[in-house]
């Protein structure tokens, strides 16, 4: 699988994918490393931040209520993040990023950056969160559902990772990375399955023999590929 990054894609690939090896079946001997996580382009599609209550406001530094809803601020945070982030710099992406949502604490695009930057320095459960909250507020956007779906993958948990990537079908049936990605946790709950079934019938020779075809695949397909540009 790969989650939703661009420029970072190969670096977070290698992290989940050295989880998503370990992960798979348990009991029994180890299954082939399973393809790392893909990630979409580094912004999740257009979206605009959601307005800032008068709480919100007050809440601001200075109690700015014209700041928090400034969007020149976030998209001005986004730019600062994103490069920050391409030349390896992640905490001061991340300072950026923060900087930006406390002026627009709805902003998709910030808060789905956010999630990128966690789960690139390895704060998968900080990185989950912040995607689940995304796909709870906007769950017309496809991105932070694979993006989770990656992270559920790389920890093992196919089940989690099946469902984040069906919503994420179900937001855009057309999004082929989603399309791809399932197709990956579909072989690797395929391999469970049939390590489950030989473990339970030590003569099922038919188990056996597409135990060994589903992992001789996954060993095909595991190398990460590198992700298109961000829409």
């Amino acid at each position: 699988m790969r989650s939703s990054i661009a420029a970072s894609t190969l670096l977070f690939c290698a992290a989940c994918g050295a989880l998503a090896g370990a992960a798979v079946a348990q009991g029994g001997a180890a299954p082939q490393a399973a393809p790392p996580p893909q990630v979409a382009p580094e912004s999740a599609p257009e979206k605009p931040a959601a307005p800032a209550s008068a709480a919100e406001g007050a809440a601001t530094p200075g109690g700015n209520a014209a700041a928090a809803r400034d969007p020149r601020v976030a998209s001005g945070a986004l730019a600062d993040a994103r490069r920050l982030f391409a030349e390896g710099r992640a905490d001061e992406a991340l300072a950026a990023v923060d900087a930006g949502l406390k002026a627009s604490p709805g902003d998709a695009q910030l808060r789905f950056q956010r999630g990128v930057i966690l789960a690139e320095r390895g704060r998968t459960d900080a990185a989950i969160e912040t995607f689940e909250g995304l796909t709870q507020d906007f769950p017309e956007l496809p991105e932070p559902h694979n993006n989770l779906a990656a992270l559920h993958a790389a920890r093992g948990d196919l089940d989690r990772a099946r469902a984040s990537l069906e919503e994420a079908l179900r937001a855009l049936p057309s999004y082929a990375l989603a399309h791809e990605n399932l197709g990956d946790v579909y072989l690797r709950l395929a391999e469970r399955a049939y390590l489950r079934a030989a473990e339970a019938d030590a003569g099922n020779r038919a188990a056996r023999d597409k135990l060994a075809l589903a992992r001789e695949l996954l060993a095909r397909v595991s190398p990460a590929r590198p992700t298109g540009s961000r829409p």
